[in-house]
This record gives C-alpha cells, sequence and structure tokens, in this order.
C-alpha cells in the first residue's frame, strides 16, 4: 500500500511540475523563458509556444503574435520559427506567441470562422495571463497568406479594445468574395474551408474578409506582397491598401516583383528590414 500511495504520490508530482510548465502564472521576468506546447482550449491543435524576453515588463514588453499559413486546411506553428527566430535576434525585447489553429477538413469539420474564433481564443488566453507574464497587453500581429488573412481579421474586427498596435500582412488573403471570382481552383478551396459556395452563403464570405472591416481605427499596417503571386493575387493586397488609404491608416506596401506566394530567403531578409522600422516608428 505504502508503495502504491508513493507511485500516485510521484505521478501528481509530476502532473503539476508539467501544467506549471506549460502555464506558468509568475516566471521570473529577469530572465528570457520559452514554453512550447501551451493549450489555450482543449483540441490538440488548440497549442502556442511563448517566448518570453529577459527585463520584460507589463509597462513596456509588446508580443508579436505569429500566424502560419497552409489555406486554413494543413501548415503548422513549426512554418513560422524561423520568423521568430529571426526577429528575435533584431528585436530582443519582443515577446512572441507562435500559434497553431484547427485546420478546416474537406469541407466537412472544423469549418471557418473556426481559426477565426480560435485566433481569438488564443489571444485572449494569452491577454489573460499578461500581469503573470511581465508582458503589456500591447500586441503586433503577423500572418503569412491564410495566417496574414487571420491576422487582419483579428486586428480589424475582433479587437474592441484595441490591444493591436500594428499587422504585419505577408501575402495574405483580404477579400474572400473576390477570391471566389477568380475561377474554379479558388472556389474549390473555399468550399473546403466554408463548406458552403459564395451564392449559397454570401454573408460568410463577406463576413469573413478583413477588407470589409476596415475603418479609420484599425492599426498601422504593412503589407508585402510578391508581384507574380498566383494564388493570393496581387489586387487583393492593393485593394486593402487603397481601402486603407481611404480611411486614413497609415500603411505601408513593399512589393516584390519577381516573388510569387512565398519569397526567397534574400528578401524574406529584406521584408524584416523593412517590417522593423515600421514596428518601430508606429508602435510606441
Amino acid at each position: 500500500m505504502r508503495k502504491l500511495l508513493l507511485i500516485f504520490s510521484l505521478v501528481a508530482l509530476f502532473a503539476s511540475c508539467k501544467k506549471d510548465t506549460l502555464a506558468p502564472e509568475s516566471p521570473n521576468s529577469a530572465v528570457a523563458i520559452a514554453y512550447s506546447e501551451v493549450g489555450y482550449g482543449t483540441d490538440p491543435l488548440q497549442k502556442m509556444d511563448i517566448d518570453l524576453p529577459a527585463g520584460r515588463s507589463t509597462n513596456s514588453t509588446k508580443t508579436v503574435v505569429v500566424i502560419h499559413g497552409g489555406s486554413w486546411i494543413d501548415g503548422d506553428k513549426a512554418d513560422m520559427t524561423f520568423v521568430v527566430d529571426s526577429m528575435k535576434k533584431r528585436r530582443a525585447d519582443f515577446a512572441f506567441i507562435n500559434l497553431n489553429y484547427r485546420l478546416a477538413i474537406n469541407g466537412t469539420s472544423d469549418l471557418f470562422p473556426t481559426q477565426e474564433q480560435d485566433v481569438k481564443s488564443a489571444i485572449e488566453f494569452y491577454l489573460s495571463k499578461s500581469a503573470g507574464y511581465s508582458v503589456s497587453k500591447d500586441l503586433i500581429v503577423l500572418g503569412a497568406s491564410a495566417g496574414a488573412h487571420l491576422a487582419l481579421l483579428h486586428s480589424y474586427k475582433n479587437d474592441p479594445n484595441k490591444h493591436v498596435k500594428a499587422v504585419v500582412d505577408f501575402f495574405g488573403p483580404t477579400d474572400l468574395a473576390a477570391i471566389w471570382n477568380q475561377g474554379f481552383l479558388q472556389q474549390l478551396v473555399l468550399i473546403a474551408v466554408i463548406g458552403q459556395s459564395y451564392t449559397q452563403n454570401p454573408i460568410i464570405y463577406n463576413q469573413s474578409s478583413p477588407i470589409n472591416f476596415v475603418t479609420s481605427q484599425c492599426p498601422p499596417t504593412i503589407a508585402l506582397q510578391g508581384g507574380l503571386d498566383d494564388i493570393v493575387m496581387p489586387e487583393q493586397t492593393t485593394a486593402l491598401i487603397d481601402k486603407l488609404n481611404a480611411a486614413g491608416i497609415v500603411n505601408q506596401l513593399v512589393t516584390y516583383p519577381n516573388e510569387g506566394h512565398g519569397f526567397t530567403d534574400a528578401d524574406n531578409t529584406d521584408a524584416l528590414n523593412k517590417i522593423l522600422p515600421f514596428l518601430a516608428t508606429h508602435v510606441k
């Protein structure tokens, strides 16, 4: 019996330590700390990695929220690790969260707006821990492709308290209705994600399009677009920029004429070298 009690005690201790490791309430703010696979929901994909810098403060430390792409049906936060690592080398004062979200499956389950809701839930979870993590509630939201769509949608539509201070958009879709009209392949992708055609449910397409939520209250936005992108056409980005300009929102468009949907290492480096001054100027 004593042996069994000892085993149960060790199991309970391990479970307790594991919980503290994944979701600490007040880690030492003097040192940098990284946590992986922190759950913000019950689904195995509702996980995030958290990187907290040394010397952080609730008064000044801003967090970069990083969101992967993959047409809302594929991809993983590991795809964006290089972005986190590259930015950390340049801005050691930023905290980072790199998140996964549930993926749409064959037009049958976890359909949009599941992905939008997961981004909202992940950010709300993290902000609820901001005091314990010793970070401010100020956010920069960065995404690539479908992740940029989710970044824009959250920042323009689902941020009533204006925690988002800037958005970084790597070739993100901005108008799903316009994408529907581009052709058959785009329609197949959207039906796999949404489960319905634009004709069947125009409301969900319009409610899922960041361009429809541009107002004078939107955060500064920097958009990076390949001129040869045949997946998210450059017109998606230029239409967003036009609307931001009309609303008086600070923005910057960076075009790489010879790039497609994804950049070379050299242009990824150049993009970061343009993003960071934009953030330094517009995020105080």
